[in-house]
């Protein structure tokens, strides 16, 4: 089929192309970002392949519609840009890839761990100017702290078995509870979302953007954690109102914050502005903290996650293709 790729950078292209041996379909790749602008690039293409920051809203359903396209694969997990309910009336398929590596997301989210707490960032760079000092370098053992996970699907729960290698204690929270969590060891159990944030030394973030997760830390959330707590987010830049993350990280409520999403990231990630002025005052906020660190949305990027990705979206497009069940199909669910 003729598939037309959004969004698309060059490990895009390497590894959909080397893939696609196997599945012989005609792909186009287009860097635009996807908006009803740039949805008459795909006139013709009867499948569009999108990515997190991709927006498939009505206007760029309506569209698409009328060129043609029946079948909008995603190449991530995320659907949150996308309307459901638009798509369903206008005939047009969704498909997303809901696994490739969870352990690349949950080892990122690792990461920032170690480096908020052991100030890797600033002893790197301090190294390299020829300033051997510790001062401002304390960190505090993982091993015996209180870790609270927010969502344990996953991503969430192999986040949990490598903490609780460090010697952690597990605390987490989910509407739907995985019966394998508590399995994971002795110190690792549910509870509600205001012992979590009460109680834990590091939050870590693994929910999907919804509405009800919509700004699950705000003021209110925020003001119930623990002071000098440690906040991660890998998952959605929605998650976390930044305005009131920046407050919390002013009064010391947040002792430190390692995101590898932003709420407004479309405007800025996957894009090179380092010889341009950042217009985003929010963010160039959060950049100026030292106890802030950004990553820019590269959980996913490992070779093992982006052969999986490419051979999940293109079998979903074979089966679409020869009309087979879609096994990851999303479906719109109205409202009771």
């Amino acid at each position: 089929m003729k598939v037309a790729f959004f969004s698309s950078k060059a490990y895009d292209r390497q590894s959909f192309t080397e893939v696609n041996v196997n599945y012989n379909h005609e792909l186009k790749f287009f860097e635009a970002l996807l908006d009803s602008e740039t949805a008459t690039l795909a006139a013709g293409f009867p499948v569009v392949c999108m990515f997190v920051n991709d927006i498939a809203n009505a206007a760029t359903l309506e569209v698409l519609a009328k060129q043609g396209t029946r079948l909008l694969a995603l190449r991530s997990a995320g659907f949150n840009t996308v309307d459901l309910k638009r798509a369903d009336e206008l005939g047009i398929k969704v498909v997303h890839v809901p696994a490739y590596s969870p352990y690349a997301v949950a080892e990122l989210a690792v990461g920032l761990i170690l480096m908020l707490n052991r100030k890797l960032h600033r002893a790197y760079n301090r190294v390299r100017d020829g300033n051997f000092t510790l001062d401002g370098l304390l960190g505090f053992d993982l091993h015996g702290c209180t870790v609270g996970i927010i969502g344990t699907g996953k991503i969430g729960m192999v986040f949990a078995r490598i903490m609780e290698g460090f010697g952690c204690s597990l605390l987490a929270f989910d509407p739907f509870p995985n019966d394998k969590f508590e399995s994971i060891g002795d110190n690792a159990r549910y509870t509600t979302l205001p012992e979590l944030l009460s109680s834990s030394d590091i939050i870590s973030l693994h929910c999907p953007l919804v509405p009800a997760t919509h700004y699950i830390i705000n003021p209110d959330t925020i003001e119930k954690m623990k002071p000098g707590v440690m906040l991660i987010n890998t998952s959605r830049g929605g998650l976390i109102d930044t305005e009131a993350a920046i407050e919390g990280i002013k009064s010391h409520q947040i002792g430190s914050l390692g995101i590898d999403v932003y709420e407004e990231e479309e405007a800025l990630f996957f894009q090179d502005w380092s010889d341009s002025i950042i217009q985003d005052d929010t963010f160039q906020l959060l950049q100026s903290f030292s106890n802030v660190v950004i990553t820019a949305h590269q959980g996913f990027f490992t070779s093992n996650a982006l052969e999986s990705i490419a051979n999940t979206t293109l079998g979903n497009i074979t089966d679409f293709e020869q009309g087979r069940l879609l096994e990851n199909e999303v479906k719109y669910k109205p409202c009771n």
